[in-house]
């Protein structure tokens, strides 16, 4: 399928995503339990503020504020029926502030997850989820998006979902999971998993990978086991700023632009081509990750005791395939046989 994104990576190596939405938008003066998807029409400058920070620090690809999106995340803020209004909007602005960049940038449709939980576990039907992510999916097409990029995902049932929401209105697709869990999701997927279920797929994404989760150590162990299970897969790396804390009545990230900069050329040596920020993530991160890749020569692939070395500890002992460390056992009984 050929399409912008596909046509950029045909050219470079890797491509610099944004970094943080929610981040960003409570800076810029929005309320907790205020819906950011509103700021698309009641606050469109700070949106086009927020796109135009990400694309001068360098980011090739941005995500629409419509994270959100669904009918399902907009009944909390009496907005489901706005969903075509509201998604459509996100596009157009995202679309205009990288027609003005002077270079090529991709314009993402960002897809949340719904918040509910499918069937067979939970309630929310197969058709249903399908339906509420088509009728987003199409807003955001409309509005000017050149891929679909469903983030945040926790169940093979909610990825099916999206997925066959997106080959309905032959949209292009990228999505990222959230592993958070000891190296799963919060539904027990594990990165092995998906990597057999997305290049499984008769259809599969453009890419896939990782976001969010609990720190840049763990999600470089994550893409690890997706590059290995993976090996051509075109992957995404999307972490978040360091680990949370509540300092001053506000969320703090400590990770720094430093530490975003060696992260980010850990995940592109890790075999990682789309490459960006999540929760706290600024301009300033983005930046300094840029800086960082086009000054530093690729290496070689990471160790996990490089990856801890460098920027930190990991939060649990395993990557959830089962075997502990096992990207790293592996990684060294194939250095062996090769020896």
């Amino acid at each position: 399928m050929s399409n912008a994104l596909t046509r950029l990576l045909a050219e470079r190596e890797w491509l610099l995503l944004d970094g943080a939405t929610g981040t960003n938008l409570f800076a810029a003066g929005l309320m907790s339990g205020e819906a950011p998807e509103l700021w698309n029409v009641d606050a469109p400058d700070k949106i086009r503020a927020l796109h135009n920070g990400f694309i001068e620090a360098g980011s090739d690809l941005i995500l629409t504020n419509s994270f959100g999106g669904s009918r399902y995340r907009l009944k909390l803020h009496e907005a489901q029926k706005r969903v075509h209004e509201l998604n459509k909007a996100a596009a157009e602005i995202a679309r205009e502030c990288a027609d003005a960049a002077g270079r090529a940038v991709i314009v993402a449709g960002s897809v949340g997850p719904t918040g509910e939980i499918l069937e067979p576990v939970g309630a929310l039907s197969h058709a249903d989820a399908v339906d509420a992510f088509s009728e987003q999916i199409a807003a955001l097409m409309e509005g000017g998006a050149d891929v679909i990029w469903a983030e945040t995902i926790s169940s093979v049932e909610e990825f099916n979902a999206v997925a066959e929401a997106a080959a309905a209105h032959d949209a292009p697709l990228c999505s990222t999971l959230s592993f958070d869990t000891a190296g799963r999701t919060m539904m027990g997927v594990t990165s092995h998993d998906f990597a057999a279920l997305a290049s499984g797929m008769a259809r599969a994404p453009l890419a896939f990978g990782a976001n969010c989760g609990t720190g840049a150590p763990d999600l470089l162990r994550t893409v690890m086991g997706i590059t290995e299970a993976a090996p051509e897969a075109v992957v995404i790396a999307k972490a978040n700023a360091g680990i949370p804390s509540y300092v001053d009545g506000h969320i703090h990230y400590d990770g720094t632009p430093e530490l975003m900069a060696d992260y980010a050329c850990l995940a592109r040596d890790a075999g990682a081509r789309l490459i960006g920020g999540c929760c706290g993530s600024l301009p300033a991160h983005i930046a300094a990750m840029r800086a960082a890749l086009e000054a530093t020569p690729r290496g070689a692939r990471p160790g996990l005791d490089e990856i801890r070395s460098r920027i930190g500890e990991f939060t649990s002992a395993g990557d959830g395939t089962g075997e502990g460390a096992a990207t790293e056992g592996r990684r060294a009984r194939r250095g062996r046989r090769r020896a």
